[in-house]
């Protein structure tokens, strides 16, 4: 807002007929940067004032609406002031210098809370929520220059009182504090996760599907303990995903899918997404599909979606000739940058089910058509009222709608309506065209009296300009003058959110004031549940509009049902999800229950399972002497009965308990320099996990993927590569570690060739260090004896839900196999589907031999598996579905012509199996009568948990492309514990 002169600032209490002027110093000239008024009181106002010079500022409090103002000096620069939601007299005051002051006397005295506060992520505490009342959540910057949440009471924000709810840094201006819950981000190692708490329980990372992988995430409502986000997924460019949360905000569900957005000054974004006030449930969206923007409407919180009807007749009475389903109404859902005038679409929450917005006719949105449409029965039936765009101001609860037209020639008409819209009248405000600049009402719902404020011309003054209906309305409404309507959806269902709700409105043929006693709720009548009172459960979506049945909610690929959450411990239950669960504050009763029947579970004793160590600060560099803060976290299994072995790498070894549950870290002070190798054996009797971490003590270090072939033979040259982003030709040093060695290979490439004699488990470790910048990678490699390669191909839709990353690829892998294995009877632990990196989206089957029996040696020759797996290939049985109902078809592919579609090559392949097979059994035979039976080799397949990770987004998405070994010989089955992002596929 710009500096107004004193002689600018006028004050009048007869609803603008008269204004006084207001002197706050006589004889002094004050410059008034600001003013602000309490919400819960507005009698009380704080003027924020500037010297002529800008060298000092001062406060002018009233408590009399302006009457009288007191003069208070301050001793800084206010930059924002924040009234209390419930206390009139306690103001937070954030100043230029990044600093937070209080005042609980309106101004007068004022005490440093904190400093370094992050401008607009300031709050007041929650009623109902917070048990203090005069609690403060601050994101504010530590001395090491982290971002942290803290909370303190304003009458002691002392270190000693100061709170910080959640332990590690978050992201920059990431702090909201919104009805029930808290969110924030943090990122480390170039992963970003998003916490929420709600009603102030502890954090918890918040569950979108697993294949997700935000690259931001916006808070659109939080009212009706629910919350909807706008997510945008890592394909996504100007648009997001609509997704709705449970009652704790934790787990969530697509609602819809491209809602449009934009992307305004200093970074913020527009989400092209409207609640509609007074009906609760109703939302207006636009989605872009294919370069098209179209408008949808709900009823019941995102459930279902609908087009807008188009009207029959436009104003003029003449047929539109828009018919579904090709042409619908679609409307801008713009706000307003002016925050004296509406938006594009305008609603009330004293006026359900009147909403009049600027749009078009059409198949899709136009940009430059603003033509002014309205509905009264809440988006049932349409009408069109002006050719251009207006804007609109309702009064006496919606009873008279004030438009004027939105342009920038001057104006000295505006048009009225008393019966919602059906007709219009003109009244001349002024005599003398103004640009108009705003309309103002006067305080409350019921008013009739309004302010048109402009200026003749652009070096005039601000002219103002009352307008008052009052006269026009001889008495106030009785209830014969009230006429009822029912609320229904598009389709005429009229029980929306398991209720039946009937509203007031006044007969177009009555002439009276509603008043301030007007309620416009009238009836209520609970509905019995049905199919459509429920949506899809967290890891479930709902069968494609193609299908018969699109209620039927199927669990994706990724996501096991009965798999137990991270936070079940043994000896407690869980319950199982069928896939449904009820719209949150949805009301009906009886019925269909969807959710019956769940399957309560005891949570099992579970392994360790991702168990990671690293150093605070996620460096793995650290100098000599320095204080080290080793923290261990493991994603899943059980916690309390697991122990944990920790072996330093300097002579220290310690055994723990409830190392990860407490969270404390392990302080240590390496004084050496060196490379020590810091290892954590997580135990219990279910399982064990081991993570490995080598710290450099030298100079501090970042990120890295270490990409291996997954398969390769004894002796035969393996190559490894380490991604590194962003990557530092010549500047970066790699460090190899093969096995338990602590001498590492050192090389100023990127990548390294090695080979391998023995069978076993491997362990390989790479660190990239650049100046005092270190990231490490580790993978586990299992050398097999022998194995069958048999080349697969996918239907070319899959490359269009390819994100390229690794586990999105081993998610693929255990569909396929756990598809085959089902078709073929062979145990899913002989099969192992490895996806390639890169584009068209290729995979190899690799064929594990079974262990050995007691008694005699199965040889290849007699194992009809291949030719099992070859006929269901063939027969094209082995497929699973994308989102969006895209089924893709899994076949083999033709290595001699490295043909890509589907059913090509199948005899071929016949061919060259039996040959293969032949000489196998000649083999076996030959060895079985000249050479002493050697003992067998018992291969352990890689088990993976199907269990959903939390929701993580990764910085970057690119990694380079590498091709895999095909044939029959010696190989290495490559363990992949990936921490990467995931995928788009539902099986």
């Amino acid at each position: 807002m710009g500096k107004v002169l004193e002689s600018s600032l006028w004050r009048s209490s007869d609803f603008g007929t008269s204004y006084t002027k207001l002197t706050l110093q006589p004889g002094v000239t004050t410059v008034i940067d600001n003013f602000y008024i309490c919400p819960t009181n507005k009698r009380k106002v704080i003027l924020v004032s500037s010297s002529l010079s800008d060298r000092d500022q001062s406060l002018f409090l009233s408590a009399d609406e302006g009457a009288t103002f007191q003069k208070q000096p301050i001793p800084f620069f206010v930059e924002t002031l924040i009234f209390h939601p419930k206390e009139e007299d306690k103001v937070l005051a954030y100043t230029k210098e990044s600093k937070l002051y209080v005042s609980s006397d309106l101004g007068k005295k004022w005490t440093l809370l904190q400093e370094r506060v992050t401008k607009d992520h300031v709050f007041w505490s929650v009623s109902g929520v917070d048990a203090d009342p005069d609690l403060v959540h601050v994101e504010a910057q530590d001395l090491g220059g982290d971002f942290r949440y803290i909370t303190c009471p304003i009458h002691n924000c002392s270190e000693k009182m100061l709170t910080a709810p959640f332990a590690g840094p978050i992201d920059h201006g990431s702090l909201t504090v919104q009805d029930d819950y808290i969110f924030f981000k943090a990122t480390s190692a170039n992963r970003t996760k998003y916490y929420v708490s709600y009603r102030r329980n502890e954090f918890v990372l918040m569950k979108l599907p697993k294949y997700a992988l935000p690259k931001d995430l916006q808070i659109i409502s939080t009212d009706e303990s629910q919350v909807f986000v706008a997510v945008q997924e890592w394909y996504q460019m100007d648009t997001y995903n609509l997704y709705q949360s449970d009652p704790r905000g934790v787990r969530y569900a697509l609602v819809l899918q491209d809602v449009r957005s934009s992307r305004q000054a200093e970074e913020s974004v527009l989400i092209d997404i409207l609640e509609v006030r007074g009906v609760k449930g109703v939302f207006l969206a636009n989605q872009k599909i294919d370069g098209k923007v179209m408008t949808l409407i709900t009823y019941n919180k995102g459930r279902d979606w609908d087009y807008l009807r188009p009207p029959s007749m436009d104003m003029n009475g003449k047929p539109t000739n828009c018919k579904p389903p090709d042409c619908h109404l679609h409307l801008h859902l713009r706000w307003a940058d002016n925050p004296y005038v509406s938006g594009t679409v305008h609603t009330k929450d004293t006026a359900p089910g009147l909403i009049m917005g600027a749009g078009n006719l059409g198949s899709q949105l136009v940009e430059y058509k603003e033509e002014m449409y309205i509905t009264s029965d809440c988006g049932h039936t349409w009408r069109q009222v002006f050719e251009e765009e207006h804007h609109i101001l309702y009064l006496d609860h919606g009873g008279v709608i004030v438009a004027i037209k939105d342009t920038s020639i001057p104006l000295k008409i505006l048009k009225f309506s008393v019966d919602e819209g059906l007709t219009w009248s003109t009244h001349n405000f002024t005599s003398t065209s103004v640009f108009v600049d705003g309309l103002l009402s006067e305080p409350g719902d019921e008013t009739l009296v309004m302010t048109v404020f402009g200026h003749i011309s652009f070096r005039s003054d601000w002219e103002l300009v009352k307008v008052d209906f009052r006269p026009s309305f001889s008495r106030q409404c009785s209830e014969e003058d009230y006429s009822s309507w029912e609320l229904s959806n598009l389709q005429g269902d009229r029980c929306i959110m398991g209720q039946q709700r009937s509203f007031r409105k006044r007969k177009s043929t009555s002439w009276c004031i509603k008043g301030r006693s007007f309620t416009s709720a009238l009836t209520s009548r609970v509905c019995e549940c049905r199919d459509s009172d429920f949506l899809c459960d967290y890891g479930f979506e709902r069968s494609p509009s193609s299908e018969s049945n699109t209620n039927k909610c199927s669990a994706n690929f990724w996501f096991n049902p009965l798999s137990p959450p991270d936070d079940c411990a043994l000896g407690q239950t869980y319950t199982s999800s069928l896939g449904y669960r009820k719209v949150v504050s949805n009301l009906c009763e009886g019925g269909v229950d969807m959710q019956q029947s769940q399957v309560q579970l005891q949570c099992p004793l579970t392994p360790p399972r991702g168990l990671q160590v690293s150093i605070q600060g996620e460096a793995v560099a650290v100098r000599p002497g320095e204080d080290v803060l080793f923290v261990v976290r493991q994603e899943q299994g059980d916690v309390l009965t697991t122990k944990y072995q920790v072996d330093l790498g300097d002579g220290f070894k310690a055994m723990y308990v409830n190392l990860t549950l407490t969270g404390e870290p392990i302080r240590h002070r390496y004084e050496s320099p060196g490379i020590y190798r810091v290892s954590v054996r997580a135990e219990n009797t279910a399982g064990h996990d081991e993570a490995v971490l080598f710290v450099q003590v030298n100079s501090p270090l970042q990120a890295l993927y270490l990409e291996v072939v997954p398969v390769i033979g004894i002796n035969q040259e393996v190559n490894l590569t380490a991604v590194l982003l962003p990557l530092n030709s010549n500047l970066t040093v790699f460090y190899w570690w093969i096995g338990h060695s602590l001498q590492p290979l050192l090389s100023l490439d990127n990548s390294v060739t090695t080979r391998f004699s023995d069978t076993g488990d491997v362990r390989v470790t790479v660190q990239a260090a650049c100046g005092n910048s270190v990231l490490q990678d580790s993978r586990v490699l299992r050398v097999l004896d022998q194995f069958q390669v048999m080349p697969l191909q996918f239907s070319k839709e899959l490359d269009a839900y390819n994100p390229n990353t690794p586990e999105w690829r081993e998610d693929v892998g255990l569909v396929v196999t756990r598809l085959l294995s089902k078709e073929t009877s062979v145990p899913q632990e002989l099969l192992v589907t490895v996806v390639k990196p890169g584009l068209p989206t290729l995979a190899d089957l690799y064929v594990l031999l079974p262990p050995p029996r007691p008694t005699r040696k199965r040889s290849l020759s007699s194992d009809k598996r291949l030719a099992a797996i070859q006929q269901v290939l063939n027969a094209q049985k082995i497929s699973f579905l994308l989102r969006g109902g895209v089924r893709v078809l899994v076949a083999l592919r033709d290595t001699g012509t490295g043909a890509e579609q589907l059913g090509g090559g199948g005899s071929y392949w016949a061919v060259v199996v039996l040959f293969v097979i032949g000489l196998f059994a000649a083999g076996a035979f030959i060895l079985y009568n000249f050479i002493r039976k050697r003992p067998g080799r018992t291969v352990y397949a890689q088990m993976h948990n199907e269990k959903e990770q939390e929701m993580t987004s990764p910085v970057s998405h690119s990694e380079d492309a590498q091709g895999a070994v095909q044939g029959n010989h010696s190989g290495v089955v490559l363990s992949i514990n990936s921490r990467e992002m995931h995928s788009y596929l539902v099986s």
